[in-house]
């Protein structure tokens, strides 16, 4: 069993992007700059931007935070984006979800510049994608993509199996790992919570994306030995022995799970870090004009 150190990884590549960072900002006399728009104050999400925000700076990007109280309304949060899609000094643009019930998140991801959308969102980089144009990939999904690429875990022609079919994370990647390009050419099957025999189906995945949301719904009963199991899950589960007062677990439960593999991904240090290069990655892009001239 190998394990995949999303953290490490993470950081070699921040290195790399540094490097270029520091020659981009001597030749053009600025940095790429990230915004990030938070609503409300949910803890996840503000530690989510924090590392966002942290990692902008690692690598010499700038940062921008647009904190809005969690009670205001959509037109307001509306004419923030506005505000910085035409803001021609701020080249990334996301704003961090879950935002609040009664503003609607279809509308504000489609209000986002697709030149701009740096979470790979929008519907036209979405359709990019789904048609094999070049666009901001999901980061997430763009993340797990550069995880398998570092550790050299070939993908052509396996059978991969994704449980979750979100728009975050599991449908973009079974769209990614299924196209034509040496990073890819996977036979994907996507599953969810209406597939029947579904660790039948798992059992049969050289590759599985676990991405479902349950802690610990992956055993070694949905595994084959050998196979490369890549935990996106992340959950709080009280631990009076931890100080925080709580430990972090995936979906997958690794201790049952990780001697039948050949790779295997930990909670936390696996995708997560990952995640945040995927946007750093993209507010590069968009910086360099890479997808939108």
């Amino acid at each position: 069993m190998i394990l995949i150190d999303g953290k490490e990884i993470a950081n070699q590549i921040k290195a790399e992007i540094a490097q270029e960072v520091k020659i981009l900002r001597e030749e053009r006399g600025r940095a790429p700059h990230l915004a990030a728009v938070l609503v409300g104050n949910d803890p996840a999400s503000e530690t989510y931007v924090a590392n966002k925000e942290k990692a902008c700076f690692e690598v010499g990007m700038s940062s921008s935070v647009y904190k809005i109280p969690a009670d205001t309304t959509e037109e307001k949060l509306l004419e923030t984006i506005e505000f910085i899609n035409n803001d021609t000094e701020i080249d990334g643009l996301i704003v961090q979800l879950p935002i609040p019930k009664h503003i609607s998140a279809n509308k504000v991801i489609e209000s986002i510049l697709p030149q701009k959308d740096v979470d790979g969102f929008h519907p036209v980089n979405v359709g990019r994608m789904v048609i094999g144009q070049p666009c901001y990939l999901p980061a997430t999904p763009f993340g797990i993509s550069m995880l398998l690429e570092r550790n050299k875990i070939e993908t052509s022609g396996k059978n991969c199996v994704i449980v979750g079919r979100s728009n975050i994370v599991g449908t973009p990647l079974s769209i990614m790992l299924s196209r034509n390009n040496p990073l890819a050419n996977c036979t994907v099957t996507l599953c969810h919570s209406r597939t029947k025999d579904l660790a039948k189906i798992c059992k049969t995945a050289d590759i599985l994306v676990a991405a479902i949301g349950q802690c610990e719904m992956i055993t070694a009963d949905y595994v084959k030995k050998g196979a490369t199991v890549i935990d996106v899950g992340i959950h709080r589960v009280a631990d009076s022995t931890r100080k925080s007062g709580f430990r972090l677990k995936g979906d997958v439960k690794f201790d049952e799970v990780a001697p039948l593999t050949e790779y295997i991904t930990p909670v936390p240090g696996g995708v997560g870090p990952m995640t945040i290069i995927g946007l750093i990655m993209n507010t590069l892009k968009a910086f360099k004009g890479e997808i939108y001239s």
